[in-house]
């Protein structure tokens, strides 16, 4: 929201004439608007039949980044901030509704990608009303209109069970500007059955359906090979300070890995979110904090930095961040080069398969329509 404070050099100004003349006018300080926002909350069946959804939730993580990467409004690129629920698990307790919060909104993406794949399934009751309300209640929703909220909930059992009506709580979400998108993992007509295309209408989202044992395609390209490599030399830039620093960094190595075991498409993908500006570690990279100003180099402390830079001037230390700088800057460069390439090269392909049936399709087409409403312009692809 665009802050005006107006300050008045003399109180008197306006109700005396002969003093006026001499008193400045009123001068307005205008603080810059905040960066476009959108929020998603991804609500995930745990139970014990939906394997097949969190892996594909993995696997499809970083094309969803991907596609708000490309996304501005007003040329301005989004933060983007993800929340993760789980529901329908045994072993979160009845009195829990069986569903918990596994991470608020954050920006830390790789946050997001260490708890999908820590994600177990087991059996359990699914209570859609009730984990809506909870991601209503639990999250910190922005309240500018203009920035874009979004829930997405995804199941296969009805919509209606538990003892929270989503007749209730869906309406109170969309009083917060939230909008539902329901996902049913089976065939179109149970969903439509059972609630689940309701809910969305309610919602004022997107009802959709997904095969969520159908593995997730990957058209090969030329460049996914070297668009890895470059993903991972991009590792070398950061720089790791404070608390968090080496828990930051081993979490972003363990994610490189994660998304490598999981399929050759999570491995590109997430290297070409790398190379975004989505992909923020100011909470423990010493390039990113001090680019977007959340610090001050020559306030840290010198037991907070890596070894390498406490023998360093303030001068060197300031050089040598510029210097990692700008090789993460020429690596980004290269990697976005290659995924043009990449990207005209698998469309081409993908005319050629069939329909994609997957979770990233259900949210990925529904989303950009509800950003584009709000004013957002996304490059094509």
């Amino acid at each position: 929201m665009r802050t005006i404070t107006l300050t008045l050099a003399c109180g008197l100004a306006l109700a005396c004439p002969t003093l006026a003349q001499y008193v400045p006018a009123p001068t307005a300080e205008v603080h810059p608007a905040p960066k476009p926002l959108v929020q998603l909350a991804i609500l995930l069946d745990t139970s014990g039949s939906m394997d097949g959804l969190i892996e594909q939730a993995k696997v499809q993580l970083w094309s969803i980044v991907n596609e708000f990467a490309t996304a501005r409004r007003d040329g301005e690129r989004p933060e983007l901030q993800v929340a993760l629920y789980e529901y329908g698990k045994s072993t979160i307790s009845a009195s829990e509704g069986y569903l918990r919060m596994i991470l608020p909104l954050t920006t830390d993406l790789d946050a997001v990608s260490e708890q999908l794949f820590a994600l177990q399934t087991d059996g359990g009751e699914e209570y859609c009303g009730r984990v809506v309300k909870a991601a209503t209640e639990g999250l910190a929703w922005s309240d500018v209109p203009a920035d874009v909220r979004i829930m997405v909930i995804a199941g296969n059992e009805p919509f209606t069970q538990g003892d929270v009506d989503f007749r209730e709580s869906i309406p109170a979400a969309v009083r917060k500007g939230i909008v539902i998108n329901t996902i049913h993992c089976g065939d179109e007509q149970t969903g439509i059955a059972t609630g689940w295309k309701d809910g969305a209408t309610l919602g004022e989202g997107t009802y959709s359906v997904i095969d969520q044992n159908q593995a997730v395609a990957h058209i090969a390209a030329p460049q996914d090979e070297e668009i890895a490599r470059l993903g991972i030399e991009l590792n070398t830039t950061y720089i790791a300070f404070g608390a968090a620093g080496m828990q930051g960094f081993a979490r972003q190595q363990r994610q490189d890995a994660n998304a490598m075991a999981a399929a050759p498409a999570a491995e590109v993908q997430r290297a070409v979110s790398k190379a975004s500006s989505l992909y923020n570690n100011a909470s423990w990279d010493l390039v990113d904090a001090v680019n977007l100003k959340h610090v001050k180099l020559e306030e840290i402390k010198s037991e907070d930095l890596p070894e390498e830079l406490r023998a360093m001037t303030p001068e060197e230390r300031a050089r040598h961040i510029a210097a990692m700088a700008a090789k993460r800057q020429d690596l980004q460069a290269k990697i976005q080069q290659l995924d043009a390439q990449r990207q005209a090269f698998v469309a081409a392909k993908r005319k050629e398969m069939g329909e994609d049936n997957t979770l990233g399709a259900a949210l990925l087409v529904p989303m950009r329509s509800q950003a584009e409403s709000k004013g957002f312009v996304f490059e094509k692809k």
